[in-house]
């Protein structure tokens, strides 16, 4: 007989704890963090450091708060172990890596690394703070496995201004895909199955990270600009506006709240390049150019670059790119489920414990989730769960059940 989810679930995260216990050095610290985690899954609306206290029995949230900014532990070394978590519990061969950023608005100035900048969270250039992450996704599921807080001139600049926010001498100004491409070695040294990696267009426009990924002999599929050129393709947009209609042909990029995401696709195979693209004098690797029109909105283009094995077709690759939207996923459903945005921390060293602990919820969930659907597809369930536990709502993502119900057995509400 099958345990109770509230005893699965209490099992999962006394195990989950025992992972990552070990990385803080005193008793103390430790408790707090189990306390920070849990109240960070709780039921709480607003995950602010009164709420978080109120909601795990503390009498103020002095504690916890003193979690993120006084004892010494390595947030890197929690990421560390959050990776390998997401390894064992969502790993799978094809597991795709995805690179993007997020925007938290923020007021004042001293935020470590707040300054007037464009936030595509946003929409529009705000006062906030820029974080650099990476996801892992698979069929099991998706988790936030990666972050990395971007810190403009204005700030790596002003030596003074940094030592205020707590961000080391050593912590020089880097692109935000200088960022992306340690976040990309890191994941793929650690014990994450990494077949793909997709990012928008910021990130795919850039050669040099490109090159790091066929360096490295990883797959991916990169939107990037209509004006990107590539191998034998002055501008990409070029190479599609002769071709002829048969070449375009509808493709579904997987499912969405709302069913599959039909567009339709072209895909034009880009001359090979000796240095990466063979081994022993055999072509082990294609190049393409790929574009995407919108069925509603025919003039809507968007273009992607593509590395593959020999044996990879077309359909496999609009899959890949498809898998973009999981990251936003992970932002939506990490906001509004732990927390991951709601921060009372200016300085960078409580930024990155804060959001590494929640990373470490979030993933948490989605250990739960594919856990639970594994049990269900065991026990031969009426009907499946959505490919995903995440549903879109009222313009946000969300576990399509409350945590607290989770944790009884509940399951979530199936997509149709």
């Amino acid at each position: 007989m099958n345990e109770p989810a509230s005893e699965t679930w209490e099992n999962e995260l006394d195990d989950l704890f025992l992972r990552v216990g070990h990385r803080f050095r005193r008793v103390e610290p430790r408790q707090r963090m189990r306390d920070y985690i849990r109240g960070l899954l709780g039921p709480v609306d607003r995950k602010n450091g009164w709420q978080l206290a109120e909601y795990v029995g503390h009498a103020t949230p002095d504690g916890l708060q003193h979690l993120l900014a006084g004892p010494r532990w390595d947030a890197d070394e929690i990421r560390d172990e959050l990776q390998r978590y997401v390894a064992e519990r969502l790993g799978e061969d094809d597991g795709v890596l995805i690179i993007d950023d997020t925007g938290f608005v923020k007021k004042g100035t001293t935020s470590a690394g707040v300054q007037r900048q464009y936030s595509g969270t946003a929409g529009r250039t705000e006062n906030c703070q820029i974080g650099v992450f990476a996801a892992y996704a698979s069929a099991c599921g998706r988790a936030l496995v990666d972050r990395e807080l971007y810190l403009p001139k204005s700030w790596t600049e002003d030596r003074d201004r940094c030592r205020a926010a707590r961000i080391p001498d050593d912590r020089d100004f880097h692109t935000k895909g200088s960022l992306a491409k340690a976040m990309v070695l890191r994941a793929l040294a650690s014990d994450l199955p990494i077949a793909w990696v997709t990012a928008d267009s910021a990130y795919g426009q850039e050669g040099r990270f490109r090159r790091l990924l066929e360096q490295s002999g990883v797959g991916y599929v990169l939107a990037v600009p209509k004006s990107q050129f590539s191998v034998g393709c002055p501008r990409i947009d070029w190479l599609f506006t002769q071709a002829p209609s048969e070449a375009w042909e509808r493709i579904s990029c997987g499912d969405g709240a709302k069913g599959p995401r039909v567009y339709v696709w072209a895909a034009i195979q880009l001359s090979a390049v000796a240095e990466f693209d063979y081994q022993d004098e055999t072509l082990i690797r294609r190049r393409w150019a790929l574009a995407r029109r919108s069925l509603s909105k025919p003039d809507e283009i968007a273009y992607y670059l593509a590395y593959a094995q020999l044996d990879t077709i077309v359909e496999q690759l609009v899959r890949i790119a498809g898998m973009r939207w999981a990251i936003e996923e992970c932002f939506q459903a990490a906001k509004n489920e732990c927390g991951l945005d709601q921060y009372e921390v200016r300085r960078y060293t409580g930024w990155m414990r804060h959001i590494t602990l929640a990373m470490l919820a979030h993933a948490f969930l989605a250990a739960m989730a594919a856990a639970a659907t594994s049990r269900g597809a065991a026990e031969t369930v009426p009907a499946p769960w959505s490919t995903s536990p995440w549903q879109r709502s009222d313009g946000s993502w969300q576990l399509a059940v409350h945590t607290a119900s989770l944790r009884h057995g509940a399951r979530p509400a199936l997509t149709r």
